[in-house]
């Protein structure tokens, strides 16, 4: 037993045994610094018996784009890392910002910043864009609505804000009776939603904001199916389109 303790102990205190290189796959969205910061081996480098990679996995899920990450040592001496990263599903502009969202609402990357990956960036090319104008948490009347605060990464959006989001992103212009080539969801302080044509803007269709109670986003498919109604055979003459609810609408004319 004395033996092989003092084996043990030689192996772990061999530099022989170092951890020296880093062999990562699975990346796109996030940047290597990201990696880096969160593996931190440090120096002098760890022994490759001693090396704790559960504190290491964990550390690499707590970056936003990762949903999972799995860390283990090669001898004589390489980490290898392989991450399952988070796949967003729409893009949020907010300001400087473009902001890649997930499936669950999760904020996972900033596709705007300088040091955004290539990947970030195509991703949010390719994505249906929130133009999110807000300045602050908005209120209608005095009533604090669902539109939780402007999103960051790493944050989440509100359930109400997910799904509005969802349906509307996914409107075509033929869905609503347009002959635009394609459609813009927008949000702000004053209007809430607000669905225009992607170019030339004859008119901004004004969804307003939603909350769980008094105005559920399951509102959103009658307020399309209204839309179609009041643009048919009059887009071209409409400037703003008020839908109240499912049933009532407004809209003023050029």
């Amino acid at each position: 037993m004395v033996v092989a303790g003092g084996a043990t102990w030689g192996v772990a205190a061999s530099t022989a045994f170092d951890v020296r290189a880093t062999d990562v796959s699975g990346v796109a969205v996030t940047t290597d610094a990201e990696v880096v910061a969160a593996l931190a081996l440090g120096s002098p480098p760890p022994n490759a018996f001693t090396l704790a990679t559960d504190g290491l996995r964990s550390g690499l899920e707590a970056i936003p784009s990762i949903a999972r990450a799995d860390v283990h040592v090669t001898l004589p001496g390489t980490l290898r890392v392989r991450i399952v990263e988070r796949t967003p599903i729409l893009a949020w502009r907010a300001g400087a910002a473009l902001l890649l969202v997930d499936r669950d609402g999760k904020v996972i990357a900033d596709a705007g910043t300088a040091d955004a990956t290539a990947a970030a960036r195509a991703f949010a090319a390719g994505l249906p864009t929130v133009d999110d104008r807000r300045v602050a948490g908005a209120s209608v009347g005095g009533v604090v609505t669902e539109v939780q605060p402007l999103p960051v990464v790493g944050g989440q959006l509100g359930p109400i804000e997910l799904d509005v989001a969802r349906r509307l992103l996914s409107l075509r212009p033929a869905d609503v009776g347009s002959s635009a080539p394609g459609l813009q969801v927008g949000l702000d302080d004053e209007d809430g939603w607000t669905v225009r044509p992607a170019v030339d803007r004859p008119w901004t269709a004004v969804f307003g904001f939603y909350s769980t109670t008094l105005r559920p986003a399951d509102l959103v498919p009658q307020q399309v199916r209204l839309l179609s109604s009041l643009l048919a055979g009059r887009e071209a003459q409409l400037l703003r389109i008020v839908l109240a609810d499912g049933t009532h609408g407004t809209y003023t004319t050029k």
